[in-house]
């Protein structure tokens, strides 16, 4: 993308006087919530400073007024507001007052972001690649060479698509062993794993997982979605051990592989049991989906906890949304039951009725993890083989706007810790 640099040194020339700033609202009266965490990527692509208005109307952005930036938003059909400079600085004002809990983020410097995805056409699509498309947000696409080749530090940012770390091929055998895309994926994993110098297929994903582990020690930001997380967590637990039955690795399994579970490598969970049986279309007790599963829809939903902006600024962040209550939605991991968290994990999102925790954060060395439930926040149900959702048809979802929070996240300039 060309730098506009020329065009916004000559429009802060011809705008000094005025000193008028844009804000980017994103309440309910934003007519496109996600394309406008687009424009503000795109801004910041451009060396431009964002301030990041948290719990103001929505976690508003706010601006200088730029020519070509206000063209933007105007081209990709985002609400904005042209302010004067005595607004902008009323509104600091009220953020800084110290018994509202409002709190303002600079954003300097884009992410350079990474999404872990096989190369090969999936059955199905993935939640983050369909709103960085729509919201226009660039990125790369890496998967186990680039990762075993050891070019995770060259990002800031890596989500994992539905992946299956523990080398089960997402435990559809049952229902679709015989279906081709689930021979080629089975093809593809295995010579994949022979040429990059492994035995099984278990044994790669191990190594992958162990990458991602230190890429976010060493001050990576992760995210992940629905079976991405557990899997995750589990294979680095099981490390060791042998938890894949026959039909996924031609042998047999460690006897007793549940009381062998090191807990203490994983980022998330704890005190879980793996589910033994090959057949059955779940990997541990981990997940909430069958608690969900007697739950009618129209409850079905899960609520964001309100942070205090000013002590707790990284999950006001990731929480910033124009409703506290998000629409649920399915995966093959829905949910986390949370007596299986570690007592460190931060519950951002729960259905409290349920015991099931959506939205979750911690810190790991000098990253930070967020693992975030289910596989399509505008599909209740998404099945294998259903077409990609349109995110034309949902341009303010909230379920939606939770990813995109942890996409700015990286680009926050640190504040020193409160104590």
């Amino acid at each position: 993308m060309k730098k506009i640099l020329f065009l916004i040194l000559i429009s802060l020339f011809s705008l000094k006087a005025s000193a008028t700033y844009l804000l980017i609202p994103m309440d309910n009266v934003q007519k496109n919530h996600l394309k406008a965490y687009g424009v503000a990527f795109w801004v910041l692509q451009n060396d431009v400073e964002i301030d990041w208005l948290l719990n103001y109307r929505g976690g508003s952005f706010m601006i200088k007024h730029i020519k070509a930036i206000e063209e933007e938003l105007i081209i990709r059909g985002v609400s904005f507001e042209v302010i004067a400079n005595v607004k902008s600085t009323a509104i600091l004002k009220k953020i800084a007052d110290p018994e509202i809990n409002m709190d303002v983020v600079k954003l300097e410097k884009e992410p350079k972001i990474a999404v872990y995805s096989p190369k090969n056409k999936q059955p199905w699509d993935d939640a983050v690649t369909l709103v960085l498309k729509y919201a226009e947000i660039p990125y790369e696409v890496v998967y186990d060479d680039e990762i075993i080749e050891g070019l995770l530090p060259k990002y800031d940012w890596l989500h994992l698509h539905h992946e299956d770390f523990t080398g089960q091929y997402g435990k559809f055998y049952a229902y679709y062993k015989n279906a081709a895309w689930y021979k080629e994926q089975v093809r593809y994993n295995e010579e994949t794993a022979s040429r990059l110098g492994f035995t099984k297929v278990s044994q790669l994903k191990l190594a992958v997982a162990k990458n991602i582990k230190e890429f976010t020690f060493g001050g990576g930001f992760l995210f992940a979605m629905c079976s991405g997380t557990d899997a995750l967590d589990i294979a680095l637990a099981a490390e060791g051990l042998d938890i894949c039955e026959a039909m996924f690795d031609g042998d047999g399994t460690t006897p007793n592989y549940n009381s062998q579970l090191d807990f203490s490598k994983s980022f998330a969970f704890k005190d879980y049991k793996l589910k033994t049986n090959p057949l059955e279309y779940e990997f541990s007790t981990i997940d909430a989906t069958p608690t969900h599963a007697k739950t009618p829809k129209k409850i079905d939903n899960f609520t964001l906890f309100d942070f205090s902006a000013k002590w707790d600024i990284v999950p006001t962040m990731l929480c910033q949304n124009h409703t506290s209550i998000v629409n649920g939605f399915y995966g093959q991991t829905t949910g986390y039951n949370k007596q299986f968290l570690k007592s460190n994990v931060l519950v951002m999102g729960e259905n409290k009725s349920l015991n099931s925790a959506k939205y979750i954060h911690g810190t790991f060395g000098k990253g930070t993890w967020t693992f975030y439930g289910g596989h399509d926040p505008a599909d209740y149900q998404h099945m294998v083989n259903d077409p990609p959702t349109d995110l034309n048809l949902h341009p303010n979802s909230a379920g939606y706007r939770l990813i995109l929070n942890n996409i700015l996240f990286p680009a926050a300039k640190k504040k020193k810790q409160k104590t």
